[in-house]
């Protein structure tokens, strides 16, 4: 399992990995990128234009952001890996590390696929004042039918303003033209296959590109999987059918279980409260906050993501069991991007098969709850824009997913991922016959980072393209509340 190529390259890793994230070190010039003199500290940056259509050249072009993180040990360099994070509508311009070993060899370019951050990008709002329909459309859901009626109506009026003043890029943003753009970076930066790295939404812009560059697959690390098949077909809206909410209640119960010694709170007991009507909670910065029962299933969500996010949520959940004596940890964070939130959900919605009737939401929500209590909603309610949102690209990929390819490696949480459940990654394994899925062994959404065994796994991936025996579990290097 450990060749001696690798060996010779994890002993250069090992020198390399003192080398501090410091400025640049020189790098090849690709072809076509066009480098700009501002960048964040460590990293070089600069874009590339590419057709604005792969089906019509003359309907102009769109800009692709880059940004370099030049491998620390340029003497010894085995290449380029890219980068993406996730979303849809996810800034991936400033690539992390990855690992200490890879971060010395290789290379990372991280992107800003079109619609995002520093790429070219869609435009909806003309007044700031728009902007409070969106805070009200999205990231919610409805307990009510007056209040589903009303969540129609503002998602409508923001998905009409999309349509009026998006422009032409809103119809050229599905994942088949973002990954035509990946390969137009590949060759620019002169790999003859690619490397990449892809979390969440990233993994399906990989599963994208190896169905459609079959062969100029080299190494595809896709971590936190999404089902390819269920992403882009079937019946009912594409939230209710990647069904990220069955991983809530497993995900629930393994932070239950790691806190049950210190942990004083019901958490049935705290939802119920919370469905009969707002909680005002005093946060750790002294702020009164109103907590209501959907804001509050977005929190446990998004905590639900890491587990060593689990000493906020302990917290979080305390505090709703009892405000008069404990606080919640403060929220943080700047505003966000709406012009790449909008963009990622033009790329969704142009991928995804989902009904044009934004009535029939609230039944597969229903259905969702039994299932995954709050999760269930909180998921189907995401795509409630793909309803009104007439948006097609002729780019479009979807399928079929089962493509020869040089061997890809998987990641995935079995203790439970809400994002990106466990169940699709095992469903996703199957389709082509050369991926191979590494699991880890806590909850949360991506592996990368958190377990010594993992990220050894993908420090010899990406250097020998060798992946592990069906079945590996890896531990994690640390529990919820280590």
């Amino acid at each position: 399992m450990n060749p001696p190529k690798l060996r010779a390259a994890l002993a250069l890793g090992a020198a390399a990995s003192v080398v501090a994230l410091s400025a640049p070190a020189a790098a090849a010039s690709p072809a076509g990128i066009v480098w700009e003199d501002t960048c964040q500290a460590g990293y070089q940056c600069g874009h590339l234009d590419v057709p604005l259509s792969y089906q019509d050249p003359s309907a102009g072009t769109a800009s692709i952001a880059v940004g370099r993180l030049p491998a620390t040990d340029q003497a010894h360099k085995l290449g380029t890996i890219f980068y993406n994070p996730g979303g849809p509508g996810a800034s991936g311009r400033y690539a992390p590390a990855l690992t200490p070993f890879l971060h010395a060899h290789f290379d990372i370019v991280g992107i800003d696929p079109r619609g995002v951050g520093a790429s070219s990008k869609i435009h909806c709002f003309t007044d700031p004042s728009q902007l409070e329909v969106l805070q009200r459309a999205l990231g919610t859901f409805p307990l009510t039918r007056d209040a589903e009626q009303q969540q129609i109506t503002d998602t409508r009026t923001v998905t009409d303003l999309c349509e009026q003043n998006a422009g032409p890029l809103a119809n050229h943003l599905s994942t088949g033209t973002i990954a035509r753009d990946l390969d137009r970076l590949r060759a620019a930066f002169g790999e003859p296959k690619l490397r990449f790295y892809g979390k969440s939404y990233g993994t399906y812009l990989g599963e994208t590109y190896a169905n459609l560059f079959p062969g100029r697959v080299g190494t595809l690390a896709l971590d936190a999987v999404d089902d390819p098949a269920r992403w882009a077909t079937g019946a009912g809206p594409m939230s209710y059918r990647l069904q990220g909410y069955e991983d809530g209640p497993r995900a629930i119960q393994s932070f239950l279980d790691a806190c049950a010694a210190r942990c004083d709170f019901g958490y049935g007991a705290v939802l119920d409260r919370l469905a009969a009507g707002p909680v005002t909670v005093t946060d750790t910065a002294g702020k009164q906050v109103v907590v209501t029962y959907q804001s509050a299933i977005a929190q446990i969500h998004d905590y639900l993501t890491d587990a060593q996010a689990a000493p906020q949520l302990a917290a979080f959940l305390t505090a709703l069991a009892d405000p008069a004596s404990h606080r919640v940890p403060a929220a943080a964070g700047g505003p966000p991007d709406v012009d790449s939130l909008l963009g990622g959900g033009a790329t969704l919605c142009s991928d995804a098969a989902n009904p044009r009737d934004p009535a029939v939401w609230w039944d597969y929500a229903r259905r969702a709850d039994q299932v995954g209590r709050g999760f269930g909603p909180y998921d189907v309610y995401k795509t409630l824009p793909c309803a009104t949102w007439d948006v097609s690209d002729t780019g479009r990929y979807t399928g079929p997913w089962n493509r020869p390819t040089a061997p890809i490696l998987l990641l995935a949480n079995r203790q439970g991922d809400l994002e990106t459940p466990y169940a699709g990654a095992q469903r996703a394994e199957k389709q082509p016959a050369n991926a191979h899925l590494l699991t880890l062994d806590t909850y949360g959404h991506g592996s990368r980072g958190k377990s010594a065994c993992v990220d050894a796994w993908l420090d010899r991936y990406f250097v020998t393209g060798s992946v592990p025996a069906r079945g590996t579990v890896c531990a994690p290097d640390r529990g919820p509340f280590d």
